[in-house]
């Protein structure tokens, strides 16, 4: 059992067969006869309630010291693992008491063990274990980006950007959306817990990020067809066989998820299957041919946590946002803009 830490002032508040890793592999299966019944709920569905942890360091790309390697071996899992806790350590003694524009390392929670598969990419498809390449569209407006935003660092708005553009941290900035709470969910530096609450016709995904929530219907109602876009999309839910499947289209822009490479156009799927008592795996596909060129999959063994979320009370809107546009006038001022 992962123990979550949280962050007093940042939250205010499986093993599966290697197989499983391969592309094209089957939905991850909940246990079979004999290894523990699947908890269900009162009307039958499998029960997905509770809190579920999704650090872990295990690296979102595979290495390119790991090339054609789709698992780890314990050996080398642990050897992995050393090496990761024993870098935040020496960031830890060179990171001073207090940090301008960011939270110390203290604060920062990446867990401390690689996925219970042994992965050594979260992504499982393609093959290589590796985000496929942009599309000649997104690589040009990343490299547009990178050009307007020469000096400019991530939480701070291009010259003249303030109302479309604050940089690549925009959505954490303005406390929109959280940096690892997508959609899709990815981990990354603190506040990893999802909290699933179900009914017969409807399940809420609940982030401790942000405190973003997902109100997502099963009854089979088409999605919104009327132009209204959400920044978090439009979530429909369905069950195949023991598998939670959640599909989720009209974004209204992109999302913190890859730094913001996604459009408008992003169609995501999502599949929530509890393989044990105290494993719920989580496999998403991502398709957006704007971003992407060719659609492209990784998986997360969330992990159960006997803890409860606390409030992430989500400040930096409201008061850093003011600060990071004063300095920028500043900035401008004294470089001879307006």
């Amino acid at each position: 059992m992962v123990i979550h830490r949280h962050p007093a002032a940042v939250c205010a508040g499986l093993v599966l067969a290697a197989g499983a890793l391969a592309p094209g592999a089957a939905p991850a299966q909940p246990a079979a006869a004999g290894e523990g019944a699947m908890p269900r709920t009162a009307w039958g569905a499998p029960d997905l309630n509770g809190v579920w942890d999704f650090r872990t360091l295990t690296p979102f790309e595979r290495p390119e010291s790991l090339a054609g390697q789709a698992v780890f071996t314990p050996e080398e899992a642990a050897q992995y693992e050393a090496e990761r806790l024993a870098a935040f350590e020496v960031r830890d003694d060179q990171e001073p008491a207090d940090v301008v524009g960011n939270y110390n390392q203290f604060w920062f929670d990446p867990g401390n063990k690689v996925s219970e598969t042994r992965q050594t990419s979260l992504v499982t498809d393609p093959p290589d274990g590796r985000v496929p390449a942009l599309s000649a569209d997104a690589a040009a407006r990343q490299a547009a980006q990178r050009q307007a935003r020469a000096g400019v660092n991530r939480h701070s708005p291009t010259a003249g950007g303030w109302v479309e553009d604050l940089g690549p941290g925009m959505f954490a900035v303005r406390c929109l959306l959280g940096f690892n709470s997508g959609p899709p969910m990815t981990p990354g530096g603190y506040n990893q817990n999802l909290q699933v609450f179900q009914t017969p016709d409807h399940v809420v995904l609940l982030n401790e990020m942000v405190h973003s929530s997902r109100v997502i219907p099963l009854d089979g109602r088409p999605h919104v067809e009327d132009g209204v876009r959400q920044w978090m999309g439009d979530s429909r839910g369905r069950w195949e066989g023991d598998t939670l499947v959640v599909e989720t289209t009209n974004f209204l822009r992109e999302t913190s998820f890859r730094g913001g490479v996604t459009t408008a156009d992003l169609n995501l799927v999502e599949r929530f299957t509890r393989v044990s008592g105290g494993t719920l795996m989580y496999q998403v596909t991502v398709d957006d041919p704007n971003a992407w060129d060719r659609p492209w999959s990784y998986q997360i063994p969330m992990v159960k946590n006997d803890q409860p979320l606390f409030e992430y009370a989500c400040h930096e809107g409201n008061y850093g946002l003011y600060n990071i546009l004063a300095g920028a006038v500043m900035q401008e001022a004294e470089a001879g803009g307006r």
